[in-house]
């Protein structure tokens, strides 16, 4: 991977909070972020760490009621937490694609595949309807339907979780957007379904030289499709590397923990390494210092910073707080 690549968006200290009676609490809280052309960055974390959040804030999906939204998120010179939903309009569809984790929540009960794959081409495009319907065809044949005339005929209940997740692909691509994000898009899939999305995602990105987001909690999915990878752990950036970086020279306590507690082939009868203690809730989550402290108890006090700062280690390797100097399995020697 070259590091080349023309920049799609630039986010620069990104916090999103929620209201809670008079509060607001930030699930993401000042995460610096370069997403380029041509390239898949991976955003991976626990369950709670703020991935969704994330990705959601740069389409603008949250609700303004309830939702401060702080910071920059640079596209084609304009910021878009200043835009209006109208504006953001415009951009989904045509400049973002987002595929969802769960397409039957996504897609409408409804309306029949052919329509939901042409919406977007009714709303950004000049085609006319034989044409978007040419389009659609294109379209489910790209993402690897080799039925198309039936299926786009067909309503989502009638297709399988990997057809309906194909045609979520297909809507999301249909105006070749630069930018495309793709929250969990494996999750609910079994694995055989979930290897073929990830070899189409990895396919359209080559085609179309897009810039793929690709949300998830699975390091074997990180490492098979992304290029660079931003480990995230209650709401902020702990660790950003090349993908091959990263898996060879993890850095972090986080990452190397996640790394660690994943089954290996080689250690069958060994027990699985467990992160200790619990990914802390947004209300009472610790807003000074290193958060992820509280979970390697048995590293003293003095290894972190008060306010842990991205330091570049490597080239393009960047790693939050210092404790990663002292860090060690807790088995290796820990109190």
């Amino acid at each position: 991977m070259t590091n080349n690549h023309e920049m799609i968006i630039e986010i620069n200290n990104l916090r999103t909070s929620f209201r809670r009676a008079d509060e607001y609490f930030a699930a993401v809280d000042g995460v610096d972020l370069r997403i380029r052309k041509n390239e898949v960055l991976a955003i991976v974390g626990e369950s709670g760490c703020g991935k969704s959040t994330l990705a959601t804030s740069i389409v603008g999906l949250h609700n303004p009621i309830n939702t401060k939204i702080e910071g920059e998120i640079l596209y084609k010179g304009k910021n878009l937490v200043d835009i209006t939903e109208q504006q953001y309009t415009q951009l989904r569809g045509s400049d973002f694609g987002f595929i969802f984790q769960d397409p039957l929540a996504a897609l409408n009960p409804l309306k029949r595949i052919g329509f939901q794959i042409e919406e977007p081409l009714i709303y950004h495009t000049d085609l006319n309807e034989a044409q978007r319907r040419e389009r659609a065809m294109e379209l489910l044949q790209q993402v690897g339907i080799h039925n198309p005339e039936r299926i786009y005929k067909q309503y989502p209940h009638e297709l399988s979780g990997g057809m309906r997740q194909r045609v979520m692909i297909a809507t999301a691509i249909a105006c070749k957007p630069p930018l495309i994000i793709a929250d969990e898009p494996t999750t609910a899939l079994d694995v055989t379904i979930q290897a073929q999305i990830l070899d189409l995602l990895k396919e359209l990105q080559i085609e179309t030289e897009s810039g793929i987001l690709l949300i998830t909690h699975d390091l074997g999915v990180v490492a098979e499709v992304a290029d660079r990878v931003a480990v995230m752990y209650a709401g902020q950036i702990v660790e950003e590397a090349s993908v091959i970086e990263l898996f060879r020279n993890p850095k972090h306590p986080y990452t190397r923990s996640l790394l660690n507690s994943i089954p290996q082939s080689h250690k069958v009868n060994e027990k699985l390494e467990v992160i200790h203690g619990m990914v802390p809730s947004l209300f009472n989550l610790p807003r000074g210092g290193c958060r992820f402290a509280p979970r390697i108890p048995w590293i003293d006090e003095s290894a972190h910073e008060e306010n842990p700062i991205l330091h570049e280690v490597g080239p393009e390797h960047f790693v939050r707080c210092t404790c990663w100097k002292d860090f060690h399995f807790k088995k290796d020697g820990g109190k």
